[in-house]
């Protein structure tokens, strides 16, 4: 299995995620999964600045990092995935054949305008609630939970699916 842990945060690779989800994932690479950000080479770059010392890192597209895991380009390593929505957590799962032992859902876009709250940063869209279900299905642990000091909370005890 490569991948160790998974987070849902819209701001991707930022100061709480380096410093203190990285280290305590035990991964060797952090990965961002974003089509966007990974097309734009200055938005790409700026975030690369501020990867985890002593981790690699890659800003990839899904497709491309569901080519790379099928290839099997990560099966030596341990892997911290960082994205957006949870449909591109799924997608690993599903189209990559890729176990996510755990999400920790952090903060989502729109958190207090939309959707349903589960904490203070984070709002489930009733589009998602599907796809959180099926991930919980599949075995995936998903908590609600900002930074590592914070307690963990089951999604399933925030929000019906």
């Amino acid at each position: 299995m490569s991948i160790v842990l998974g987070r849902i945060d819209y701001r991707l690779l930022h100061g709480i995620v380096a410093t203190m989800w990285a280290p305590q994932s035990g991964a060797q690479r952090v990965m961002v999964i974003d089509d966007k950000v990974a097309n734009d080479p200055v938005i790409k770059e700026s975030m690369r600045l501020g990867k985890p010392a002593g981790m690699a890192c890659s800003i990839i597209t899904l497709e491309t990092a569901i080519k790379n895991f099928k290839a099997g380009k990560y099966d030596g390593h341990k892997v911290f995935v960082v994205c957006e929505k949870p449909e591109t957590m799924l997608a690993l799962e599903e189209e990559a054949g890729q176990k996510i032992p755990r999400i920790v859902v952090g903060t989502t876009r729109d958190n207090k305008t939309q959707g349903t709250p589960v904490s203070s940063r984070a709002s489930i869209m009733d589009s998602q609630k599907a796809t959180y279900k099926k991930l919980i299905e599949n075995g995936t642990q998903v908590d609600v939970q900002f930074t590592t000091t914070d307690k963990a909370e089951p999604l399933q005890s925030k929000i019906s699916l």
